[in-house]
């Protein structure tokens, strides 16, 4: 059992990195999809878009990209509502949670939340965000509030209250110095003066259900059918029906109103200029010059001539799990969790899995218009040809396609050739469902099925055979993904007390195999979701309800071993680390420390031993998009953390590549230290597992020294009695364990 003091462990003061109104830093990076396109305006040939999770800056004539997401500037993910003005340089983004970032030439400036109305209980997501001049109409649940972009605050809200029942505001936008508002009961208008907030004051220009309204030099709303144009107090009717309008944008010379997949222009009276479509589903059109731009669903902006301008990344933002292959590829499974465990159902978008290249991402077309309902868990590249790929499909029905596939990559047609279905010898139905992919050191393929009878069940892969042989394990139904470590297959079994280590004795036999199975009476707290094994050879498993560890596991777990918790101290009175917490992943980095995944409270990142909290990121004081990390991954020869999240994945650069008994790459920075440009520490990487340090000054003093066992260590430039060294230059002076490697860096230090 291993004991810490409660005062030097973070877990209930953990390390808030960054403030509220900075949570990214150069370190972070996204790989959100940018193909779901929201809103955008046009800044003198410059496209600005707005996506499910970031905006993104398209220069037409450079070709010339830029992202802005909560990775590098923006303070949230789900985008709803977007407006940008081309003059000033201001952008309003909206968020499903209600809050606000104001994008300016000087930086990103969050507004916490929206005005709320006293008895108001609906949502607060920002339906729609019109800019004109300094003001903005920002449309919630509750009305229509007006955002002083200099002021950067609210100025007066209308609360839309008919017979003590709120309405909302569906878009509203301002023209002179009146505000119009599209609701499901009509188009309503108003001054914006002192009565501005009471809404008996407000006048309805029209009775209706309307959707959609934008206005510049003139006016213009729809109905799901019918576009309208409003000159002065007259309504005219555009001449046209259409099947089911998903926008209608206004700029200073054409009318342009989205139909699905066509997109109608309009002159500024709401006569006919032309029409265009680009192939598929829009949310949003503009025009540029000549030419019809379309904001898709599915391929970002995209023009008639089929020109497409986005991000290169995944199709969706549903991820689930990573694999890391091949230096610089992954494969992205987008399966689900519910309710505890593994979801059964497919997403009714049929995401699949995505894979990326090391330069571009690739989406396999059977996933694409597809009747077959997906749900994959797991995408796994052949460990002996990794150009083939084998995917899970978990889906339960009795409408087929459940099983395993096999895929092959064309490079050439940048897709996927289907090869093989596994449907494991059990009809089409509810049995036999496929959870997740391991191999060995030998490149043999296991998966585990879950439901295979009364029992989960391990799938060899023989490739003799080009078949799955099932071996049935006597545990409950559930199952969760295979790890191969130390010559023994470890799986936690999610629905009971159990974790299984199955010892395949390295034959091609099922029959001489030994299996051990972990319970209560080992010390596990519940069900087992997760699991590691670090360098040290010991096991982390994650639970239901906690976090165990067994010390040299491979050949402990043969003994009916005790688990250990983790347990913290507050004086008389001791805590189980994690107690009561679902451990959804661990992951060990090269240097033997942890990042462990809690469901609902982000991720901790722990000491080797698990004894302190080196950070702990949540959603609020980094780019996560959300507490809850499905999956982590760590790139050991660089460093690079991938935190995988139902709402898209981000990654952080850490410190510790792959730490050896010898020196990498030894890298100092910020190197010079700039006082006035720089108030942190100084990171030095590239260290052997136990590295001693000596830091001396341009004479030869010794100012400070330590002893790093992580890869890497943090100077924070005081000297042995505590304070800051003086202006000028400083040798590190470094040995590993033994001292037969050594390494020598010099720090520039400007006070």
């Amino acid at each position: 059992m291993k004991k810490i003091s409660l005062l030097s462990f973070g877990i209930f003061a953990a390390l808030q990195f960054v403030n509220a109104q900075n949570i990214s830093s150069k370190k972070w990076a996204d790989l959100f999809s940018y193909n779901n396109v929201l809103a955008m305006k046009e800044d003198n040939g410059k496209i600005v878009a707005a996506t499910e999770n970031g905006i993104f800056y398209y220069t037409i004539s450079t070709g010339e990209i830029t992202k802005l997401s909560k990775a590098n500037g923006l303070h949230d993910v789900k985008i709803s509502a977007f407006d940008y003005n081309p003059q000033t340089k201001i952008g309003l983004v909206g968020y499903q949670n209600g809050s606000l970032d104001v994008i300016t030439p000087q930086g990103v400036v969050y507004v916490v939340d929206i005005p709320i109305a006293t008895g108001y209980n609906g949502s607060k997501k920002i339906n729609h965000i019109s800019i004109t001049g300094d003001r903005a109409a920002v449309s919630v649940g509750y009305g229509v509030s007006i955002f002083d972009l200099k002021k950067k605050e609210f100025g007066d809200s209308a609360f839309f209250i008919t017979g003590g029942v709120f309405q909302a505001s569906n878009e509203a936008t301002i023209l002179g110095n009146k505000v119009f508002s599209v609701t499901n009961t009509g188009l309503k208008t108003h001054e914006l003066n002192t009565t501005f907030p009471v809404f008996s004051t407000w006048t309805t220009e029209m009775a209706g259900n309307f959707i959609d309204i934008d206005s510049e030099s003139t006016l213009a709303f729809s109905s799901a059918n019918t576009a309208y144009v409003y000159n002065n107090g007259t309504i005219t009717p555009i001449t046209q029906t259409f099947g089911g309008i998903n926008d209608v944008v206004v700029n200073s010379s054409n009318i342009i109103v989205t139909d699905g997949a066509r997109i109608y222009t309009y002159n500024t009276n709401g006569n006919p200029t032309g029409t265009a479509t680009v192939g598929e589903e829009c949310n949003t059109a503009t025009t540029i010059g000549s030419k019809v731009y379309g904001g898709t669903v599915l391929s970002g902006v995209k023009t008639e001539d089929n020109i497409i301008y986005k991000p290169d990344g995944p199709y969706f933002n549903y991820a689930y799990k990573i694999r890391l292959f091949n230096e610089n590829q992954l494969l992205v499974s987008t399966g689900a969790r519910a309710n505890g465990y593994n979801e059964s159902q497919a997403n009714p978008k049929n995401p699949g899995f995505y894979y990326f290249t090391g330069t571009e991402w690739v989406y396999p077309s059977i996933f694409v218009g597809s009747t077959t309902p997906f749900n994959v868990l797991d995408a796994f590249p052949d460990p002996a040809n990794t150009s083939d790929v084998f995917f899970t499909n978990y889906f339960t029905s009795p409408w087929g396609g459940h099983g395993i596939y096999k895929m092959k990559h064309n490079s050439t047609s940048k897709n996927f050739d289907f090869v093989k279905r596994y449907d494991l010898g059990a009809p089409d139905g509810y049995s036999k469902r496929p959870v997740g992919f391991t191999s060995d050191d030998q490149n043999n393929l296991f998966a585990t099925i879950a439901y295979s009878g009364s029992s989960a069940a391990l799938a060899f892969y023989d490739r003799t055979t080009d078949s799955f042989l099932l071996k049935d394990l006597n545990t409950s139904a559930g199952v969760q993904f295979p790890v191969f470590s130390n010559d023994l297959l470890w799986i936690p079994i999610p629905r009971t007390t159990n974790f299984l280590v199955y010892d395949t004795k390295k034959t091609a036999s099922l029959s001489d195999d030994t299996q051990y199975l972990l319970d209560q009476s080992n010390g596990l707290p519940d069900a087992s979701i997760s699991f590691s094994m670090d360098k040290s050879g010991d096991a982390w498993i994650g639970a239901q309800n906690g976090l165990r560890i067994l010390p040299n596991a491979a050949s402990e777990v043969k003994n009916d071993p005790q688990l250990e918790p983790i347990v913290i101290e507050q004086g008389n009175l001791a805590e189980e680390l994690f107690r009561d917490s679902v451990i959804l992943q661990i992951e060990v980095d090269g240097g033997n420390q942890k990042w462990v995944s809690v469901e609902d409270g982000g991720v901790y990142y722990l000491s080797a031993s698990g004894e302190q909290t080196i950070m702990h990121f949540t959603k609020d004081n980094s780019p996560l998009p959300t507490n809850t990390v499905t999956d982590i991954k760590v790139d050991k020869k660089t460093g690079k953390v991938y935190f995988v999240t139902f709402d898209g994945i981000v990654t952080y650069q850490g410190n510790v590549a792959d730490v050896t008994s010898n020196f990498g790459n030894v890298l100092v920075y910020p190197n010079p230290v700039v006082y006035s440009q720089f108030k942190g520490n100084v990171t030095i990487k590239g260290l052997a597992e136990k590295t001693n340090i000596r830091i001396t000054d341009a004479a030869g003093n010794l100012v400070h020294s330590a002893i790093a066992r992580t890869g890497y260590y943090e100077w924070n430039l005081n000297n042995q009695k505590g304070k800051r060294v003086a202006s000028g230059i400083y040798f590190v002076l470094m040995t590993n364990e033994d001292g037969s490697d050594k390494a020598t860096a010099k720090i520039a230090v400007v006070n």
